[in-house]
């Protein structure tokens, strides 16, 4: 065997010849977790290549390169793939997780080969094949090989799943995604970082998970550096996040853990409320039984049998994963023809259930109800949307069921706004400051309003004249306020909000200083003439003591969020929002304005 070079020399000739041995020294592999975006929990891992340095190469592409040119490639990736398998073996909860390693496009002309050999290596290590990914890198035409369809069908007849790296820089992905059952698609780095300042990259990778999700493919971010990119992409509809924030690779098994905390605690930090859609969802999802992947075709003739109402049963793999659906229709041709039952049951033929599964669209637990709507509408022809909590199937939404979740909102929407002034009440606020605080690319404003010394006046002239208060001040903001980019609230009571969308602040000063000069104004009008000759009334304060009160007026506390500013910490904002609220009704202006500082 040829001594190993110094790391950073070039691979001498002789070590060109060698260069499957010589990997075999020296590659070593690090697993890199990738987590569920809601929970943290580790499902699978990257299997990503070190140690090339020592041969004098600067990244593991450049040995694929030398092995291409070579013509050895192939048995390269053969050597990969087992040492990776056996570096995931090796943990001691590998069981239901999933492993990721890459295949060269270039060796896809010897695809059955590899999948044979990986074959192999997957049932000596006793571990299914549904934990195998292959990613594809989109740095060859992976469909120009004209053997690709039968690889991909045969590493389904495996069990096995196919993802495409690096989407969005290649050259063939869409036609991938179109002709071929993809699983996964994994987002490159470049669209993640800086995510949470770039709307055009967040409409992106939202776009490209609305696509996926229509598709039954589930989302991967790569790269994910920071909190606010890991809170981007979950905002965005990405399923797994993979990146520096979770955890750096590791050849050190011992450092990986089960969960990451930390994931979880951003997710609580920043979380939305989304339990009233979750709630309408799980109530109108039915709860079909699933096919496991690997069962018996007879299984699912005797569950079409049990249930004829149904026409179609998920498809989950061993951990509980949907794979898609499997539709009677297709499994009608086989069951009324002559011998055709014997001929599905029959191992020679090969025809097993991932034969008939079908893609679904997948959506989770926790996404907004419109967002699924639009899901399904896009997923023409679909008998409905897989329903899954933390990426495990628990249901399926049908027709009915999606229309009747979005009506039972519309319902709880109406009821939410107030009945005296017409305007939306909180929930509608909260997703307006939840969405707007992500969109760094304007200037934006929240203003909270909130009359000033309003329970004496309630006191001393009736709770009529105080709802004609408040009525008024309702007019008045839908004159003065109303408009594009404009969202106008009712908080409760004498508390009102409006928020606002690239609004030039000079300008909103102004405006808001003529509504609360008309409000002093009118108000005025709603007192005796004595009260107003006085210019205040006696009342009782909170505690029961008697005192002066001055006439209505209305103070306003302002939050800017400046262009580049993003936060999904909505206690944050409330907590600086209590603090100018305090400070306005102190104020000569009656007015505190507060710029955000993420």
């Amino acid at each position: 065997m040829p001594a190993l070079p110094a790391a950073g020399a070039a691979l001498p000739r002789l070590g060109r010849d060698h260069i499957v041995s010589l990997a075999k020294l020296v590659v070593d592999y690090a697993l890199q977790p990738i987590v569920e975006i809601n929970t943290g929990y580790v499902y699978g891992y990257e299997a990503l290549m070190r140690g090339v340095d020592r041969l004098g190469l600067d990244t593991p592409i450049a040995l694929l390169d030398l092995a291409a040119e070579a013509d050895v490639l192939v048995p390269l990736e053969q050597m990969l793939h087992a040492r990776a398998i056996a570096k995931f073996a090796s943990l001691p909860d590998s069981a239901g997780k999933k492993l990721f390693i890459n295949l060269d496009g270039r060796a896809l002309k010897a695809g059955h080969q590899i999948l044979g050999s990986v074959g192999k290596v997957l049932e000596s290590k006793r571990i299914p094949a549904s934990t195998l990914c292959f990613e594809l890198s989109e740095r060859f035409d992976n469909d120009a090989e004209p053997t690709f369809g039968a690889v991909v069908g045969t590493l389904r007849t495996m069990g096995g799943r196919l993802a495409i790296d690096d989407f969005g820089l290649g050259v063939s992905e869409l036609k991938l995604l179109c002709d071929h059952g993809i699983d996964y698609i994994k987002i490159d780095g470049h669209f993640i970082r800086d995510m949470a300042q770039s709307q055009r990259k967040r409409l992106l990778v939202t776009t490209i998970a609305n696509l996926a999700h229509v598709l039954g493919i589930r989302v991967i971010a790569e790269g994910v550096e920071t909190e606010a990119e890991y809170i981007a992409c979950r905002e965005a509809g990405c399923d797994l996040v993979q990146g520096w924030f979770v955890a750096r690779p590791t050849c050190e098994m011992s450092e990986l853990l089960a969960t990451y905390p930390h994931v979880v605690t951003a997710r609580a930090k920043h979380r939305r409320d989304r339990k009233t859609d979750e709630l309408l969802i799980r109530n109108q999802m039915a709860a079909l039984p699933a096919v496991a992947i690997d069962a018996e075709l007879p299984a699912v003739f005797e569950l079409f049998r049990k249930a004829p109402q149904e026409h179609f049963f998920p498809v989950v793999d061993d951990a509980g994963e949907p794979r898609g659906i499997i539709h009677e229709r297709d499994l009608k041709q086989y069951i009324y023809m002559p011998f055709g039952r014997d001929l599905l049951t029959n191992r020679a033929y090969q025809r097993r259930i991932s034969s008939f599964v079908t893609a679904c669209p997948i959506v989770d637990i926790a996404t907004e109800a419109e967002h699924i709507l639009e899901v399904f509408a896009n997923a023409h022809g679909s008998d409905g949307v897989i329903v899954t909590e933390n990426l495990k199937y628990i249901g399926v939404l049908s027709t009915a069921a999606l229309l009747s979740v979005i009506n039972d909102k519309k319902i709880q929407q109406a009821q939410n706004q107030n009945p005296l002034t017409e305007l939306p009440g909180n929930l509608s606020i909260t997703d307006f400051v939840a969405v707007a605080a992500l969109d760094g690319d304007v200037r934006r404003h929240f203003c909270y309003f909130d009359f000033d010394d309003f329970k004496p006046f309630n006191d001393r002239y009736g709770f009529p004249h105080g709802d004609r208060a408040i009525s008024l001040f309702a007019t008045l903001m839908r004159r003065l306020l109303g408009g594009p980019g404009v969202l106008l609230g009712h908080v409760g009571g004498d508390d009102f909000f409006a928020g606002f969308r690239d609004h030039d602040p000079a300008v909103l000063r102004a405006t808001l200083a003529e509504l609360l000069e008309d409000f002093r104004r009118e108000a005025r009008k709603l007192y005796g003439p004595e009260d107003q000759r006085l210019g205040f009334i006696t009342g009782r304060d909170r505690d029961g003591r008697s005192r002066r009160f001055d006439l209505l007026r209305c103070s306003v506390a302002v939050l800017e969020l400046g262009p580049g500013t993003v936060t999904s910490d909505l206690d944050q904002i409330h907590a600086v929002m209590a603090q100018a609220k305090s400070q306005a009704k102190h104020e000569p202006s009656a007015t505190a304005w507060r710029v955000f500082a993420a």
